[in-house]
């Protein structure tokens, strides 16, 4: 049988407070750090989003640009799938541009084909 000192005892408890005390501060400092991780996730994701909105904006506004200084003759009254020359098209998710194009109208879109990635860019020129 082992017989504790007084200061065993002792040492015994301070270790004991010293383990709480450990358990309460990783409690709190979890509590703190699980939320800014979060927000700072969501915070790159909304920038991410936002600058593939911008690229096509870019894009959309040039081609428009081109289409509305008399390419559009080249193609047929309708909606068609339209291609884009620029190179900073690799800088956007999945999607696809489409072409509008009726007697008064021309319309070209950008649409993801993912959801929170930007969202669909849209122009629209009236055309004689």
């Amino acid at each position: 049988m082992v017989i504790l000192t007084h200061q065993a005892v002792g040492r015994a408890r301070e270790r004991g407070s010293l383990m709480v005390e450990l358990l309460v501060a990783m409690a709190l400092l979890s509590s703190i750090l699980l939320p800014v991780a979060y927000s700072v996730a969501s915070e790159k994701r909304l920038a991410r989003a936002t600058y593939q909105r911008a690229v096509a904006m870019e894009i959309v506004d040039g081609e428009m640009e081109i289409l509305a200084a008399g390419e559009w003759r080249a193609y047929a009254p309708g909606t068609h799938e339209y291609s884009v020359r620029a190179g900073s098209v690799t800088n956007l998710p999945p999607g696809h541009f489409l072409l509008s194009l009726e007697p008064a109208r021309l319309r070209l879109e950008w649409r993801p084909s993912v959801q929170m990635h930007g969202g669909s860019v849209v122009r629209e020129v009236m055309i004689q």
